[in-house]
């Protein structure tokens, strides 16, 4: 224990030195801060007095160096003109040599010295284009003055003398610009332009053979300004202001404008403008033409839909006829199956009060139209499009003509013909198989005249036959069932007649010998409607199928007759009178080349006459 309490004793002893060794160090250091933190301003105000010593130094240098750069500005400028006139005294002494024509200086003897030679060279070179291309552009321009007053006074050889001299002049181009353009002033005097133009290279051709010495290319640039300027902005102007207001006129401008420029190159293919004149001017006239061709057929093809609808609705709007619409699709094919094949009307019969719904003014006016298609097409397509262009054409013409108007016609005339039992039938169809077959003229006509030469050398002259044979049969079906139905009329007609006016007594009478007729009244009326009906069918039709229709009429006018016949008794008389009431059917039926089945009919009632007559005379004598 008091070991332990000697070493506490230590411990503190320990304690206390090493603190007051502390105090110390501490005191030494505050001391030591103090002295270094004097010694630290002092530095800074050592280093303040630097700094403003140092920029009043530097100030004072960029004074002394200004002053050096203005004096050596100034040195400069005096020692570089000096210079400058040395090097063109130098250069003036080796141009005298050059004059002199020989070469002292040792710079051009030395091999040792051939840079500095060619140096000395080059400027001299120099000096002498300047001052000669100054020289050479005066004497340039007051020959193409001489040569400008020269073509005003209309001294030809004069012209030729200068056009001769500035042949090897730079500006010989630009002469022959000024030649162009002074040739042009005053020339389109007139309304027409082409005509102008025609003129204008008639007297120009002429002109230039004798004043330049390479006429074709002079005429070939005064062309092609021609075409670049004048014939461009004529173009231009006539067609913009009609592209978007009427589509009709613009049309029309653009074929005349184009069939006037590929005339007037046609006349100039006859000048000498070189070798391959005539892709020069095929590329002069596509410049123009090419942004209007690109669009044509796709604004003729709008125009035509157009006014073909419109020709058609001012037509029905005439008629005040709203146009019924006509059924497709697979009930509309069955119902022309059944109407076919059973010759029966399919729903309500219409009264179109003996109006066809065809005409041949409008027939006219849409081949009209047609045909100026077919004829700015033709003029305007690119060759490789023609046929193309031209069976779009067609395929209007097709749905308009043909569907829009001759099938809907006939659509309604079928629909207008009346049943075979009705009394008094005015049978219309015919007036339409009339008009249809003179339309079909016209259609085949303008195919022929219009179409084929425009397609008969490239493979849609198939697709056109082709459209073509489709349309007409699907319309020669409609035809041969309405007709087939105007013959049933027919023959109802006469059977009314026969059945309204035939009497039993007619040929069985009660006094046989007060009998003073040669036929009977229903063989009269019948004969009479028999001659009508045939003339109509003459007038409606042409060649076999004239014949063709009244052959068919014979034999259901002769089955008619054999079968009413067949209905009565008769007479020794009576028979008289069928047989002349046969013979009368015979000569009213004279073309429908069903002769020989009346004269059997008519052999048959005389044999019966016979036979009658011989029972008659038996009966008698007993």
């Amino acid at each position: 224990f008091k070991s332990f309490v000697n070493h506490i004793e230590e411990l503190k002893q320990l304690d206390e030195r090493i603190q007051r060794k502390v105090e110390k160090l501490e005191q030494q250091c505050h001391r030591e801060a103090k002295e270094f933190a004097h010694k630290v301003q002092d530095l800074q105000r050592s280093n303040q007095v630097a700094f403003q010593h140092f920029q009043e130094l530097d100030e004072h240098i960029s004074y002394v160096a200004t002053k050096v750069c203005h004096l050596g500005d100034q040195l400069e400028g005096v020692n570089t003109p000096r210079q400058r006139a040395v090097e063109a005294q130098r250069l003036m002494t080796y141009f005298n040599e050059f004059l002199d024509g020989e070469l002292r200086s040792d710079v051009f003897n030395n091999p040792d010295k051939i840079k500095e030679a060619a140096d000395i060279i080059q400027k001299l070179h120099l000096i002498t284009c300047v001052y000669l291309k100054g020289k050479y552009h005066d004497l340039e321009r007051q020959l193409i003055q001489e040569f400008t007053a020269a073509q005003r006074r209309g001294e030809i050889g004069r012209m030729r003398e200068v056009a001769a001299v500035l042949l090897h002049f730079k500006g010989y181009a630009h002469c022959v610009d000024v030649y162009i353009k002074q040739c042009q002033e005053g020339a389109y005097m007139r309304n027409d332009v082409f005509e102008d133009i025609a003129i204008l290279c008639q007297r120009v051709n002429k002109q230039v053979g004798e004043v330049f010495c390479s006429p074709e290319t002079v005429m070939a640039k005064l062309i092609q300004s021609i075409f670049e300027n004048r014939i461009q902005t004529h173009v231009k102007e006539r067609l913009e202001e009609t592209r978007h207001s009427d589509v009709e006129q613009y049309l029309k401008n653009l074929y005349d404008l184009y069939s006037r420029t590929t005339a007037l190159a046609a006349k100039l293919t006859d000048f000498n403008l070189g070798s391959d004149k005539h892709t020069f001017l095929s590329k002069l006239i596509k410049n123009i033409f090419s942004c209007y061709l690109e669009s044509y057929i796709d604004m003729e093809r709008q125009y035509l839909q157009n006014r073909s609808g419109l020709i058609l609705q001012r037509f029905y709007d005439s008629k005040n006829h709203q146009k019924r619409p006509v059924g497709t699709g697979s009930m509309q094919e069955l119902k022309e199956r059944i109407r076919q094949r059973t010759n029966l009307p399919l729903g309500p019969s219409i009264d179109t009060h003996g109006e066809t719904f065809l005409s041949q003014e409008v027939v006219v006016n849409l081949l009209q139209e047609t045909r100026h298609a077919f004829e700015r097409c033709n003029k305007l397509s690119d060759p490789a499009d023609l046929p193309k262009n031209a069976f779009s054409i067609f395929l209007l013409l097709v749905e308009y003509l043909c569907v829009d108007h001759i099938d809907y016609a006939l659509e309604i005339g079928l629909s207008a013909i009346p049943s075979p039992d009705a009394k008094n039938a005015n049978l219309y169809f015919l007036d339409v198989v009339q008009q249809a077959n003179t339309i079909f003229h016209l259609f085949d006509k303008q195919f022929n005249d219009h179409l084929m030469p425009l397609i008969s050398s490239s493979p849609k002259l198939t697709e056109c036959l082709h459209k073509k044979k489709e349309v007409i049969e699907q319309m020669e079906v409609k035809l041969d069932t309405g007709i087939d139905r105007t013959l049933n009329c027919m023959i109802g007609q006469m059977k009314h007649i026969l059945v309204t006016e035939q009497k039993k007594t007619d040929f069985k009478p009660e006094d046989e010998n007060n009998v003073m007729i040669q036929y009977t009244t229903a063989c009269s009326k019948v004969c009479a409607y028999v001659s009508k009906q045939v003339e109509r069918v003459r007038r409606s039709m042409d060649g076999k199928n004239v014949d063709t229709v009244l052959t068919e009429l014979g034999v259901r006018f002769h089955r008619l007759i054999h079968e009413h016949l067949q209905q009565f008794n008769y007479s020794s008389m009576g028979g008289m009178l069928a047989i002349c009431d046969v013979a009368e059917y015979r000569r009213s039926a004279k073309d429908f080349r069903v002769r020989r089945a009346l004269l059997t009919l008519s052999s048959v009632c005389s044999l019966e006459l016979i036979i009658l007559a011989f029972h008659s005379h038996t009966y008698l004598k007993r």
